[in-house]
């Protein structure tokens, strides 16, 4: 009997570390696929044009850059379906990973189905879903993080990560009110990547974290 629950034990383990590798995989895909847009469009700026620039309708190299959006995506929702369990083995509210859930799907959607309208505009329906899908995917996100940390800023193992889950949301905050105002520059692509910056690192040091206490 013991050797059946050590058995399912180290599965369960085993499972946690690849669903922290999908996690700590996205962001990464998620950054290369802006970096390689400045390489691959000379026209491109990463300090006037917005991200979801490289994915819209008319975009030089969209059928490239879907794969990397999709790919992110999928992961990072592939990642946060174990999440609840892969935090301190699964003790505390559901709260927080319902949340991230929620935003990792509707992430999906945007990636499969929402892309912007040609140029960048907003235009269409399909456009501005665009828009509204990724700032609810980004409210959900943010509450995530502080649910997290009034999960976790009691347990000694992730009191750390619980202080970063509240910062990193304060942070975040900030970053989305920047984004909005700087909309209508020329430097709106710089502000919007410090802001995605701060979701992308973020996922990363959480899938980190499942990885190392699991």
């Amino acid at each position: 009997m013991h050797s059946i629950e050590k058995k399912n034990l180290g599965g369960f383990m085993n499972l946690f570390h690849l669903l922290a590798l999908c996690g700590m995989l996205s962001p990464i895909i998620y950054t290369l696929m802006w970096i390689l847009g400045g390489i691959l469009q000379p026209e491109y700026s990463h300090i006037r044009d917005d991200v979801s620039t490289l994915v819209a309708v008319d975009a030089p190299n969209k059928k490239l850059f879907d794969k990397f959006i999709i790919s992110s995506s999928i992961l990072l929702f592939v990642f946060y379906t174990g999440l609840h369990w892969g935090i301190n083995n699964g003790a505390g509210s559901i709260t927080g990973p319902i949340l991230f859930v929620i935003s990792g799907l509707l992430g999906v959607l945007v990636a499969l189905f929402f892309p912007l309208d040609a140029g960048g505009e907003l235009l269409t329906i399909r456009g501005k879903l665009h828009l509204v899908l990724i700032a609810i995917s980004g409210i959900l996100a943010t509450a995530g993080m502080v649910a997290l940390w009034f999960r976790l800023e009691s347990e000694v193992e992730w009191s750390g990560f619980a202080t970063f889950s509240l910062i990193t949301a304060i942070v975040s905050l900030i970053l989305v009110v920047a984004t909005s105002a700087a909309v209508n520059t020329n430097y709106v692509g710089l502000v919007e990547r410090l802001m995605v910056s701060s979701y992308q690192i973020y996922y990363f040091v959480l899938a980190l974290m499942v990885f190392l206490t699991n």
